[in-house]
């Protein structure tokens, strides 16, 4: 059954979301040509800002990076959203004075102001007065690398405008960020200042596992590498640091909201000042006493402390003269109504405090994927966002992109029919037991993961798919875990609880070996569920969660997605899984049960989330699996293909030269006696010659002294001298034999490649001995009056050129030092390949039991494998895996002159050759690319046949392109493929060079 087409007006938010329409509108004609570097936004931004665009966006960068696909690059969303920010932030606001939410509607989106008088109202308010970006970005698709990027974004700016004297009011140095909790607290330390060093103590960290230096590469150029480090390590402060820790100049303030909570009361509105009336007693002692006890703690002196240090960080804040404030998870940040009344909550009221006295210099950029109030209920239930809205990435966008997990509901058919109770139960008492419908739910979330852990055993034993549970509070949690061990089977190791008081319960020092092994459950077996409450539903960022279990019965929407983010980030990130899980995508979208469950995230359907269900099955992101799913393997027809039992027959060994011999050239020194002398003309003859050549010229007048020197006219080289005349004779010695001489025999000197570089002095004596002894037969005096005029003559120079020449030609002694070494890499490096069952061939002459094609266009690529298969002079072939194989690649430069990898398809041994092979559709065989990579596997081919047949695995190398016509022409003429391989071997032409096309 094929889904009808969706009307793509029902998933836009509409008017709501009218910001980011307009501005992602304005920035994507301003950032035209980015890539390429001339789009107009590096016009108007400052040159910080434009050099960073080019180093995270240009395509030579990117593509250094390894590409936009599997490389270390932003992703279009998380790319819109710091674009987004920048141009709203720096371009359009930069000869403005102030900059308030306001005036970014009037810029991008006045319409939507003018279409709606609420929102008009609300933007205008006084906690809008200052720069304020929301960033709607899906869970699991990257806030915190946006984040960071708009960090070292403003530190770097900032730190050039303080070096030429500016005090830019868009930048700063201060920065803060506030989560909602202990968890996403802890995961932001992680990011920024590195995992917590196991038996360090605490709060000892490791730098170098943050993420702005695990991804340096992407963050920061290298020129402002160590600027970003130091900055980072010398001025990250904890919650209790805030004010305390003594910083440089700048400062990143890492804190939950409850640090910020101000409970003073005097602020409130309904106080009525009654003059002349007696003061009432608590504002006395309040005037009075700095802090009062509490009603919960008594006279406790660290909760004192605490409240006391709390106001401390708010007027610390509140006195900085600028700060940029990132909200993570900041839908926690909003009004609410209750009895008709509109209430901000403690962080919003605190933030609006710390930007009363600051003005455009107090920033605020909140981070959520649910940036939105549920109002109404049932079907007139609707989500109203938050007005400063600046860009959309949503959960629908991540999914069709693949950045995150597909979404199945299990439906199974006893849950349906039965009308079961969701809730747990509760005695007269009040006291709860699970009822019957939960334990049907967590019977059939247990039922997949176990079928999940099973299957994905086979494909990669290192891989632990996890089951969510979600309670409906911490008295029914207790309740799962002992239903989950006494009833299920399940050991206590393999179910762990965490609920808020937890941490309390276990102390610090128990609580941090507890969330060490919460956070990387990913990499251990153990436990297999996690039972919660709501503790985890933000921050709680692993890969593994495969199956959640919603046992709560609360309908607010946003809780849900919230319940669901845990599980969207994506577990199998290899890409020799992507196809399979493009193919679950798309038959989702289509309305099929997907293929596999590799990157699938199963929910165990519950019917109070039945309406927020049929959004996502309307919008193609969920799809269903039922009972018949129970006899498919989680890992569709994905399979193993290993090493076969005797693989060495049919391995390869691709030569890698690690060091080459050198061959050093030394000369003996010439026989001088043997050379023969000047015959052409007698030296009286030649002296004679000169004598209507000369020309003087300048004379001192108070001296008499002539200075210059002669110049003959004809002769082959002006010389001031007799030892420039040796030098000049040497260089051009040295250049006759490296090279021909260029026209005119003149030779520049930044041009000349000596023969002998290193020997040049040596020669130069060698002509001196020659022209005193031997040039005219007997001994000469270039020295004598100006005898050494007679050199400068063209049939005396040519005689000295052609007769040394030849002399040391006759002389040279080539050796060689050293050896060459070289390393052979085997095929059998990679022990497996994962294949497509339905896309794959088992084999007979290959070192592993199947090999593959790809799913789509990989109908030459099978051809190829059953040609050689059926060829009995084909002894060995395998084709290249780029996921697995990874040594297997030669360097060339694309057409664009960027260096690149190249992974040819095949290799083939033959009784007589080793074959690269490279199939290609018919039209694709011109492409300027195509050339470049066969001109650089024939540069790799022809160095790798220079060495000896030991060193490069006895056969010769040769590179063959195959294009489609070509190997169905022979095909159907009943040729072999090792006739054709030889036919179609390409043989390189004279002036390849050897130094290009490495592997």
């Amino acid at each position: 059954m094929t889904r009808p087409p969706r009307n793509d007006k029902a998933d836009m938010c509409g008017d709501a979301l009218a910001l980011s329409t307009g501005l992602t509108a304005r920035t994507r004609h301003l950032c035209l040509g980015l890539e390429s570097g001339a789009a107009e936004i590096l016009e108007l931004a400052t040159p910080t800002t434009a050099e960073l665009l080019l180093w995270w966006f240009g395509q030579d960068m990117v593509l250094a990076r390894g590409g936009s696909q599997d490389g270390l690059n932003f992703h279009e969303g998380q790319k819109q959203a710091i674009l987004n920010t920048i141009v709203a932030h720096e371009v359009l606001g930069r000869e403005r004075v102030s900059w308030t939410l306001l005036d970014l509607y009037q810029t991008c989106a006045p319409e939507a102001l003018l279409a709606s008088a609420r929102l008009m109202s609300e933007v205008a308010g006084a906690k809008h007065a200052h720069p304020k970006y929301c960033l709607k970005m899906a869970t699991g698709t990257g806030k915190t690398w946006v984040m960071q990027a708009l960090m070292v974004w403003q530190l770097l700016n900032k730190t050039a405008a303080l070096a030429e004297g500016m005090d830019d009011a868009r930048f700063t140095r201060q920065f803060m960020v506030v989560a909602p909790g202990l968890i996403v607290y802890e995961r932001l330390l992680d990011a920024f200042c590195g995992k917590q060093v196991a038996g360090g103590g605490q709060g000892v960290r490791d730098f170098d596992t943050s993420d702005i230096v695990r991804c340096a590469d992407l963050f920061v150029p290298d020129a402002y590498r160590d600027t970003v480090f130091a900055f980072v390590r010398g001025n990250v402060c904890g919650k209790a640091e805030i004010g305390l820790k003594a910083t440089g100049n700048g400062m990143i303030a890492i804190t939950n909201w409850h640090p910020l909570s101000d409970t003073d009361s005097s602020d409130e509105a309904g106080d009525v000042q009654a003059p002349g009336a007696p003061p009432e007693p608590h504002r006395v002692a309040g005037a009075v006493l700095p802090l009062a006890p509490g009603r919960a703690t008594g006279n406790s002196l660290d909760m004192l402390d605490r409240r006391y240090a709390r106001g401390n960080v708010l007027e610390f804040l509140a006195g900085l003269p600028e700060l940029l404030v990132f909200n993570d998870e900041a839908h926690h940040i909003h009004e609410f109504r209750k009895e008709g009344e509109t209430t901000e909550v403690e962080w919003q009221k605190s933030l609006n405090r710390i930007a009363r006295p600051k003005g455009r210099r107090f920033v605020q950029v909140d981070f959520s994927a649910t940036p939105y109030n549920a109002a109404g209920s049932g079907k007139n239930e609707r989500k109203l966002y938050f007005p400063h809205i600046v860009t959309n990435y949503d959960l629908q966008m991540a999914m069709r992109a693949g950045l995150v997990k597909s979404l199945v509901l299990d439906r199974r058919r006893e849950i349906g029919a039965l009308p079961l109770e969701f809730k747990a139960e509760r005695d007269a008492a009040g006291a709860p037991s699970l009822s019957e419908g939960q334990r049907v739910m967590l019977r059939a979330g247990l039922k997949k993961l176990r079928k999940l852990e099973t299957d994905f055993a086979r494909l990669d034993p290192c891989r632990h798919p996890k089951m969510l549970v979600v309670c409906e509070d911490t008295t029914v949690s207790p309740l799962v875990a002992a239903f989950l061990q006494d009833q299920e089977g399940l050991g206590e190791s393999d179910v762990m609880t965490i609920d808020s008081g937890r941490k309390a319960e276990l102390g610090e020092r128990e609580w941090a070996c507890v969330r060490e092994r919460l956070f990387s459950i990913d990499r251990h077996a153990a436990p297999r569920i996690i039972v919660s409450v709501l503790m985890l539903r933000e921050g709680f960022d692993v890969n593994n969660i495969c199956v959640i279990v919603p046992l709560r019965s609360s309908q607010a929407p946003i809780l849900l997605e919230q319940t669901i983010g845990r599980g969207l980030r994506l577990m199998w990130r290899d890409a020799q899984y992507s196809d399979i899980k493009r193919e679950n995508r798309e038959r989702i979208d289509a309305g099929l049960e997907p293929a596999s469950l590799l990157d699938v995230l199963s929910i165990v359907e519950h019917p109070a989330f039945q309406s927020f269900y049929d959004d996502l099955l309307d919008a193609g992101l969920a799809g269903t699996t039922g009972d018949d799913t129970d006899d498919m393997s989680s890992t569709g027809d994905v399979i193993v293909a290993p090493l076969r039992e005797g693989y060495a027959a049919f391995d390869f060994g691709i030569p890698f030269i690690l060091q080459e011999a050198d061959e050093l050239r030394d000369h003996q020194a010439p026989d001088l006696s043997r050379l023969p002398s000047f015959s052409g003309m007698t030296l009286e003859q030649l002296t004679g010659l000169l004598g209507s050549g000369d020309r003087f010229i300048s004379q001192d007048l108070q001296s008499a002294t002539l200075f210059g020197d002669y110049r003959v006219d004809g002769a082959v080289m002006d010389v001031g001298g007799y030892n420039e005349y040796l030098s000049r004779l040497t260089r051009r010695i040295s250049q006759a034999l490296s090279e021909p001489l260029p026209r005119g025999n003149k030779i520049a000197s930044h041009l000349a490649k000596p023969y002998l570089q290193v020997h040049t002095a040596e020669l130069a004596g060698w002509l001196d001995d020659y022209i005193w002894s031997h040039l005219f037969g007997g001994i000469f005096n270039p020295l004598d009056r100006e005898n050494w005029r007679v050199l400068l003559l063209r049939p005396v120079v040519e005689h000295i050129t052609e007769v040394f020449a030849l002399a040391l030609i006759e002389t040279e002694r080539k050796h060689v030092t050293g050896q060459t070494e070289v390393h052979l890499r085997r095929l059998s490096e990679a022990p497996r390949l994962i294949l497509r069952a339905s896309c794959s061939v088992e084999t007979g002459k290959c070192i592993y039991t199947r090999l593959g094609w790809p799913a789509r266009n990989g109908g030459l690529e099978r051809a190829f494998i059953h040609w050689a298969q059926a060829d009995a002079q084909v002894q060995a072939f395998c084709k290249i895996s780029q996921t697995c194989h990874t040594h297997a690649r030669l360097r060339y430069v694309r057409e664009d002159g960027l260096p690149a990898f190249y992974f040819p398809d095949f290799l083939v041994r033959t009784d007589d050759a080793v074959y690269l092979v490279e199939t290609k559709a018919q039209q694709q065989t011109a492409h300027p690319n195509v050339q470049r990579k066969l001109k650089a596997a024939l540069a790799w081919c022809e160095r790798i046949n220079h060495l000896s047949a030991q060193q490069r695995g006895s056969a010769p190398w040769h590179y063959v392109l195959l294009a489609e016509d070509l190997v169905h022409e022979w095909q159907a003429k009943g040729a072999g493929l090792t006739q054709l391989l030889h036919y179609a071997r390409l043989r390189p032409p004279a002036h390849v060079s050897l130094q290009a096309g490495l592997f």
